[in-house]
């Protein structure tokens, strides 16, 4: 679990901080579910023989390549 002081300050698109604390619960929950699952990816991919850096780059790609459904 990631502690409180490892959390990002959330901003808005206008760089504000976001203020509703119900807000920020979720997404620092987010971050922790996606944090817990992408190290388990790794260990599992470590212990089957995978590359570290192969698997860590394609991780980073899969976040990089997120769309925003929500753009205008």
């Amino acid at each position: 679990m990631t502690r409180d002081d490892e959390f990002p300050v959330w901003l808005t698109p206008e760089g504000e901080p976001v203020s509703c604390v119900e807000k920020i619960k979720v997404l620092n929950e987010n971050l922790c579910e996606l944090r817990d699952l992408a190290q388990e990816a790794l260990e599992d991919a470590v212990l089957m023989g995978a590359d570290e850096r192969q698997v860590r780059e394609v991780l980073a790609g899969l976040i990089a390549g997120l769309v925003n459904p929500y753009k205008k």
